[in-house]
């Protein structure tokens, strides 16, 4: 067993890895925006707060995350009340509810963008539909572009809020439902005096994230070629953030913004309720519906599913339609399988999944090692900052990956700026951002696996570990022969989580990946989609390729945790 003294050390250790990666880049990205000519100076805030592009971008980007939480929450809530009972079809329900995680939003965009296409499928609906007829097309992406951005975050993000709201419906005691049916309250009634004041928890894990997420998500816009959004606006400076520091104060803004929701959020939704009223003193049953109840509860289920597997689904036909043949149509004329073999011989392909695979791999490796450190302090040790570094462990999720990203190019423009042409080249992210992309990689995706491993070593009984070492195994031993062994499911789970996402990562892809040769997949997929010709297809097909490998880690990583699941996304 591990020492007071070896807790106190491996808290030290893990403290410095939070401090060099994740306080210290947002620290600096932070200074960045205050700093010119070696002064303090509020300048750039000022060029901000004067320039309308900019505010309107600042302001549509709120508008955007209000509508989209509003949306998943009017998706999410009937969601989970429908799936306490049981009903036909409901496991299979459950499971497609879900895939909108399999896919990053921005891929599904592209699917999207081919549905709200000129002469797309939904003009040829409507123009079946209706007598008059439009031989112009609808220009939809024209008039409705931050619609299709909405929508699609919409369907990508529900189900952060559906996993929250179902673990937190599971902690509900039944026996108070009981007892207020008992007491003659119907229940509408019930539901919202018992069950919406103890779903606070989960309302709030679920809405804040969606809405931090949905606030400054950057591929989306990018795929609908939205540039008024504060996000796109950071982006589209990338390319003179050295001389230029305003980005810099639009990040710094974006935090605050995002810390201000996060916030009111806390004030709304996250007051604490005591321990004897949340959690369930007896298991809850699923009680069957019949007739006319069961049937809505499909039809909704099965609606909301249909929804959710449409930005999959064109994406999927994308890929398999020959260029240029859905035109038109309310299907492809032609479909073909050459674009997932021109996606294997494309000089961008091959080289970003390689890539990919490197810097998720290390990246998960390095993510493991601290999430093993986090949970194992958290839960064997007594120290009292242990929960300091439990909820250091959760920021990466509260802290918007734009934020984390352009942390890590403010590190990179620190180093240059100091040592010039001797600034080693893997502190470059303009020359070679292996480094930074793992540590990014590593701090965004650490969450999963720490809640993953506090997951399984609550569940093991402590007294094989206080055995083991009563009989003269030491620390090392014991976390080899019994530790390890007892947590593996949770622990591959945790790592096959983090490398799928790590995999699909976009923000920190997008800003720090500036040389063709270090595109990871995402970079690779954005730059292909904007390619003339087959482009798109690729783009498709390369889409598809992450959803099957995503979709499969999902499934492992649900039949391990199962309703711990929403945890994984709960800050």
């Amino acid at each position: 067993m591990q020492t007071k003294s070896s807790h106190i050390l491996t808290a030290i250790l893990l403290y410095a890895f939070f401090g060099v990666f994740l306080i210290w880049p947002i620290a600096q990205g932070i200074s960045a925006a205050f700093v010119r000519h070696d002064q303090f100076t509020l300048e750039y805030f000022q060029l901000i707060f004067h320039d309308p592009v900019l505010m309107r971008g600042l302001l549509n980007s709120a508008l955007v995350a209000i509508a989209v939480t509003v949306l998943c929450l009017l998706l999410s809530l009937p969601l989970a009340m429908v799936m306490r009972y049981e009903f036909p079809g409901r496991n299979i329900f459950q499971g497609l509810l879900l895939l909108p995680l399999i896919l990053p939003p921005f891929v599904g965009a592209i699917g999207i963008r081919q549905l709200l296409s000129r002469f797309g499928p939904i003009t040829v609906i409507l123009n079946a539909l209706s007598h008059h007829h439009w031989p112009m097309g609808i220009d939809w992406l024209g008039r409705m572009r931050f619609l299709g951005v909405i929508v699609i975050e919409t369907l990508g993000l529900y189900p952060i809020l559906l996993l929250n709201l179902q673990a937190a419906l599971a902690n509900i005691d039944p026996s108070l439902e009981l007892a207020a049916a008992n007491l003659g309250a119907g229940k509408m009634r019930i539901f919202r005096r018992i069950i919406l004041p103890l779903l606070r928890p989960g309302l709030f894990a679920g809405c804040t994230l969606v809405l931090i997420w949905s606030f400054t998500e950057l591929g989306t816009p990018l795929m609908f070629d939205v540039y008024t959004l504060t996000p796109v606006q950071i982006f589209s400076r990338i390319t003179d953030v050295s001389d230029n520091p305003i980005p810099f104060a639009l990040v710094f803004v974006l935090l605050i913004a995002s810390a201000l929701l996060y916030a009111i959020g806390k004030i709304v939704l996250g007051r604490g309720l005591p321990a004897s009223t949340t959690k369930a003193g007896r298991a809850s049953t699923q009680h069957p519906l019949h007739g006319l109840s069961s049937f809505a509860a499909i039809l909704f289920c099965a609606s909301i599913c249909f929804l959710a597997i449409l930005p999959h689904l064109s994406v999927i036909l994308i890929s398999l339609s020959s260029p240029g043949s859905w035109y038109q149509t309310l299907l492809p004329a032609h479909f073909t399988l050459v674009h997932y073999f021109n996606a294997l011989r494309d000089p961008l392909v091959i080289p970003s999944i390689a890539n990919s695979i490197l810097y998720a791999s290390l990246a998960t490796v390095l993510a493991a090692i601290v999430a093993l450190g986090v949970a194992m302090l958290v839960t064997r040790s007594h120290l009292p900052t242990r929960y300091l570094l439990d909820s250091l462990s959760m920021l990466p999720l509260a802290v918007p990956g734009i934020v984390l990203a352009f942390g890590y190019v403010a590190i990179s423009i620190h180093f240059k700026q100091r040592f010039g042409d001797r600034t080693p080249s893997w502190l470059d992210f303009q020359q070679s951002p292996l480094l930074l992309l793992i540590i990014a990689y590593a701090t965004r995706r650490l969450p999963y696996i720490v809640r993953s491993i506090v997951a399984g070593l609550e569940q093991i009984p402590y007294d094989l570990e206080l055995a083991a070492a009563n009989l003269g195994a030491n620390a090392g031993r014991v976390l080899r022969k019994i530790t390890l062994p007892l947590i593996t499911a949770n622990l591959l789970a945790g790592v096959l989580l983090a490398f799928t996402f790590a995999m699909l990562e976009v923000s920190d892809s997008l800003i720090l990946a500036q040389r063709t040769d270090y595109y990871p997949i995402t970079k690779a997929i954005w730059e292909l989609s904007a390619r003339l010709g087959d482009g798109p297809c690729i783009a498709a097909a390369l889409g598809v390729w992450a959803m099957l490998v995503l979709g499969l880690t999902l499934l492992c990583a649900n039949s391990v945790l199962g309703k711990k699941m929403g945890a994984l996304f709960r800050i």
